[in-house]
C-alpha cells in the first residue's frame, strides 16, 4: 500500500509539471527520495536547453498573435526540433501555424502533428496530462532508462516521445509507453545516437585512490 501511494504521488507530481516542462520543476521528494536528482541527466547542452525554452515561448506567442483562440496549439522543442500538437479548424490554419513557427529563430526542423478538428476539451487535456505523467513514472521505475533524456507529450491519446537516445533506449521507452493505460498510439520524434556516443556523454567514474 505504501509503495502504491508513493507511486501515485509521483504520477500526480509529474502531471502537475507537464504544463511547465519537467525540466523546470523543483525536485520532487517521494518517500524520502529526491526525484529531481534522478531526472538530472539531460543530453542537450545548457545553451540548447535555454534555446529550446526560448523557441517554445516565441513560437507560442507567434501562434497566439496570428491565430488567436480559434486554435489549440502546443509547441514542444527538443534540440531545436519543434513538435506541433493540438487542433486547428482547417488545413490552411495548420499550414499557417507551421509557417509562423518556421520563422522563429534557431528552429531547425518542424514535425507538424496538428489535427484538423475542434479544440479538445478540458477533461480531454487533463486525461492527456495524466497519461503523460504515467508514462514518465514508468520511465522513472525502469532501471535501464534515464527518464530526463526524454520529453513526453500526449495529445488525444497519442503519446509522442522526443529525445537523443540510443536505439535500445528508443525501443524500451516505446514498449513502456505502449503498455501504459490510456496510450492509444506512440509516435517517436527521436534522434538516435550510438552506444559509443552515449558512453561519451555519461559522467566518467572518479579514479580509484591507490594510496594505502
Amino acid at each position: 500500500m505504501k509503495f502504491a501511494t508513493q507511486k501515485l504521488l509521483t504520477v500526480l507530481a509529474l502531471t502537475a509539471c507537464v504544463g511547465a516542462g519537467l525540466g523546470a520543476c523543483a525536485p520532487i521528494i517521494v518517500g524520502g527520495a529526491v526525484m529531481g536528482s534522478l531526472m538530472a541527466t539531460d543530453r542537450r547542452t545548457a545553451g540548447t536547453q535555454i534555446e529550446d525554452e526560448g523557441i517554445e515561448l516565441r513560437a507560442g506567442s507567434g501562434v497566439s498573435d496570428n491565430l488567436g483562440e480559434r486554435v489549440h496549439v502546443n509547441v514542444t522543442s527538443y534540440n531545436r526540433q519543434v513538435l506541433l500538437t493540438g487542433e486547428v479548424p482547417s488545413a490552411q490554419d495548420k499550414q499557417l501555424v507551421e509557417q509562423v513557427v518556421s520563422k522563429v529563430e534557431n528552429v531547425r526542423a518542424i514535425v507538424n502533428e496538428l489535427g484538423i478538428l475542434g479544440n479538445s476539451t478540458l477533461p480531454q487535456r487533463t486525461s492527456d496530462a495524466l497519461v503523460t505523467g504515467k508514462v514518465k513514472a514508468s520511465m522513472l521505475d525502469a532501471k535501464d532508462l534515464f527518464a530526463n533524456s526524454f520529453k513526453v507529450v500526449t495529445e488525444r491519446g497519442t503519446t509522442y516521445l522526443m529525445g537523443r537516445v540510443t536505439q535500445r533506449e528508443a525501443n524500451r521507452a516505446t514498449d513502456l509507453a505502449r503498455s501504459t493505460g490510456g496510450v492509444q498510439k506512440v509516435v517517436r520524434v527521436l534522434e538516435i545516437i550510438s552506444e559509443d556516443e552515449l558512453a561519451n556523454m555519461l559522467p566518467k567514474p572518479a579514479p580509484a585512490d591507490t594510496k594505502k
